[in-house]
């Protein structure tokens, strides 16, 4: 009941001040008359008012201040300004704090988190840079500071330190200007001398100089806490240490080595990473194998191919991997890039203070070498599920597959992602048994579920058997005489299923391990992922990190992208920093039918409740994929309601990989379905099913009453008649 009365009475003197002319005393002019007359009393009134300006939230402390300036002058307009502001931030924290507490949470729930997160992390530290930086607007600072775990003293005098820088500029700039009209009136020669235009400029960059100073003494105060000791060298051995050779770690040295930049690259094992030896490359390769594998087997069950039916040779499809690996290998060769000037050594690095390498060369030696900055490029590997029996039975990842030279007769898949889809489908292909688990209802999670049907149809008429909504339960040898035969997997429905392999594909881990993270107090998530912001830095102003050892997307091509950010980031982020833009990230699923996609789906835009409209055009009407016979799947934009702005495209289909392009381009270049219909692709191919599709969401914008009147038109043209049509 108490704290109804005070904001009633609170709520009082507000309505009473603007119904009684209260906005006077925000004008200098009312303060100047009185400044003439008892300049004692006036600045005892000014302060007051102040104090009751910013306790009780009232729009005006910023004009309150320069008035402050041109009436008392910088020495005395500062002396007030400052505790006057201080007490009133003060007021309006007790006031938050008892009174307003669901009121200010609700009203300020964008605010509230990030205040709340930087409070925990930095302290007094954090409300110091609040104040010094107006990112937050000095109210809300005052009124969700109440909120928060921090003493009224802390408050009060953290508060008064940090706003009197701005408010010395803010009252320097009322000073000046004060000064100016006294003198010569309000003019525009007034205006342009010096000392106005000088206080006028320090106001405006003002933020950015304070953002300056801000930013270099958390930086300094990160590298203090994180060096444990250590002492920053005088002199480096290089601009930049890249630990990973994969597709972030290649792109981000060959960048550095572009901008002249000192750049020593540091991989364990081969260059090239993930992408080269066990990912990207030979899987695509198996991938081709099996469809020449696929096509021929169709050519003879649709009666075009004669007489004996080909073996597959599972050696020469593994050959044909290793060919593919070998081929590219000198793209991402120690050769060639320190033909492009950046330094290579083989070895493990670990990180032992934030400018400093420990590398383990493969021929024992032990290097320490120091650069301005780092980036972790290490990538990610395989995660190993925990099932009982696993020890016990053959199973393969990603990463270990390759090295096999025969094919399994029984394989069990456990996952349905990208890799476990195309992998399972593949050796189906090539005469594997497969039998794929996944925990959910359908294949392919990321995707919507029509789409994960569509791939799941066509790998069980391939043979592929699917066990949708199960999970292994444990894993055992199948022995005859007391030799093992074969396993068994059994399922949580009580199933058995009985393997001779099993490739898991139930996601991915961070490489963090052995880095040397705890050196500079780095921590991972649970994934062993490395945890960045925005500008893809590390808790460790020095250390950069890119690429799947972040999490995130995972895909070689977003690696390559990230590794610009984290590379110029590391390198001119003292100048300027750019935020990695992730807004048009395409992929493909490499499945038949493959699955491209580029922005939001479906199952994303009820999730987030964007609204859109869904245009859908299907492969079985494109005379291309009819002449192929390959028919299955289509082609899925969605649009702003009304507009042709593409908001996320679906391609379920044959060269889905190479139709998203277009689709790439019109976002990146916000070009929408108009531009995409008003453009000619050749005929037969595959490529025309985008501008039908563009073609069909342009007859949807044709109003009916259009259509109509045009058919009355060119109906009374046959007939000669010269009437108009309503």
């Amino acid at each position: 009941m108490k704290k109804l009365l005070l904001l009633a009475f609170i709520l009082a003197i507000l309505i009473g001040f603007y119904l009684t002319g209260g906005q006077q005393w925000l004008l200098p002019s009312t303060y100047q008359e009185l400044y003439l007359q008892d300049p004692m009393t006036t600045a005892g009134l000014f302060f007051v008012i102040y104090v009751a300006v910013t306790a009780l939230s009232i729009p005006g402390a910023a004009l309150m201040t320069i008035i402050g300036g041109a009436v008392f002058g910088l020495g005395q307009g500062l002396l007030l300004i400052s505790f006057a502001s201080s007490m009133g931030a003060t007021l309006a924290f007790l006031i938050s704090r008892w009174l307003l507490k669901d009121w200010v949470q609700h009203k300020f729930a964008n605010y509230l988190g990030t205040i709340n997160r930087g409070i925990e992390k930095d302290g007094s530290f954090y409300l110091f840079t609040l104040r010094l930086i107006p990112v937050v607007p000095f109210f809300a600072i005052n009124l969700l500071m109440g909120l928060m775990p921090i003493s009224l003293w802390r408050f009060y005098w953290v508060s008064q330190l940090g706003m009197l820088a701005g408010t010395a500029v803010y009252v320097n700039a009322g000073a000046e200007l004060g000064s100016v009209i006294s003198t010569e009136g309000f003019s525009i020669t007034g205006i342009m001398t010096p000392s106005l235009l000088g206080a006028l400029i320090l106001l405006a960059l003002f933020p950015w100089l304070a953002r300056a100073v801000i930013n270099k003494i958390q930086t300094r105060r990160a590298l203090l806490k994180r060096a444990k000791g250590r002492t920053k060298p005088k002199k480096f051995d290089d601009n930049l240490i890249v630990i990973g050779a994969g597709a972030a770690g290649l792109v981000s040295s060959i960048i550095g080595s572009a901008v002249k930049a000192q750049v020593t690259l540091v991989e364990k094992h081969k260059m090239g990473g993930d992408c080269l030896n066990t990912g990207c490359v030979p899987s695509k390769a198996l991938i081709h194998g099996a469809k020449l594998a696929h096509d021929s087997q169709q050519g003879y069950a649709s009666g075009l191919l004669q007489g004996e039916v080909p073996k597959i040779d599972f050696k020469r499809v593994m050959q044909h991997v290793h060919d593919s690996i070998k081929t590219i290998e000198p793209h991402d060769s120690i050769e060639r890039f320190e033909g492009l000037g950046v330094s290579c050594a083989t070895g493990q690095a670990k990180i032992i203070s934030p400018w400093e390498v420990e590398i383990q060369h493969s021929d024992g030696r032990i290097e320490v070498r120091s650069a301005a900055n780092i980036i972790i490029a290490t990538g990610g590997s395989p995660r190993i599920p925990d099932i009982p029996g696993l020890e016990l039975v053959c199973f393969y990842t990603s990463d270990t597959l390759w090295q096999i030279d025969e094919l399994p007769k029984r394989l069990l898949v456990l996952g349905a992602g990208p890799i476990g889809c195309e992998l399972g489908q593949a050796f189906a292909r090539l005469g594997s048994n497969v039998t794929l688990i996944n925990r959910g209802s359908y294949l392919m999670p990321r995707e919507d579920e029509d789409v994960g049907q569509l791939v799941a149809e066509a790998m069980v008429n391939e043979g592929v058997i699917h066990k949708p909504g199960r999970s292994i339960q444990r894993l055992s040898q199948n022995s005859v005489n007391s030799e093992v035969s074969s396993y068994w997997a059994e399922l949580d429905n009580g199933e058995l299923i009985e393997f001779d392999a099993v490739l898991l594909a139930v996601g991915r881990r961070g490489n963090s391990a052995g880095l040397g993270l705890e050196n500079v107090s780095l921590e991972v998530d649970q994934q062993g992922f490395v945890p960045v912001n925005e500008y893809l830095q590390t808790d460790c102003p020095s250390i950069y990190a890119c690429g799947d050892v972040i999490g995130g997307y995972q895909f070689t091509h977003v690696s390559s992208h990230e590794a610009w950010y984290a590379s110029v980031n590391s390198l001119f982020g003292r100048f300027k920093s750019f935020k990695a833009d992730y807004r048009i990230i395409p992929w493909v699923t490499f499945t038949s039918p493959e699955v491209a996609r580029v922005g939001i789906n479906e199952k994303q835009a009820q999730t987030q409740n964007i609204s859109c409209e869904v245009t859908q055009y299907g492969f079985d009407d494109l005379d291309r994929a009819i002449i192929d016979g390959d028919c299955v799947g289509f082609v899925r934009v969605l649009t702003v309601p009304g507009k042709d702005k593409i908001l996320g495209v679906t391609i379920v289909g044959p060269r889905a990989d190479d139709l998203i392009a277009i689709f790439v381009t019109a976002m990146k270049h916000d070009l929408g379905l108009n531009k995409v219909l008003g453009t000619i692709h050749a005929y037969p191919t595959y490529m025309e099913a985008n501008k039908f599709v563009a073609g069909q969401w342009k007859r949807k914008q044709v109003s009916a009453r259009l259509l109509a009147w045009l058919g009355c038109y060119q109906k009374r043209k046959l007939h000669n008649k010269t009437e108009e049509c309503s």
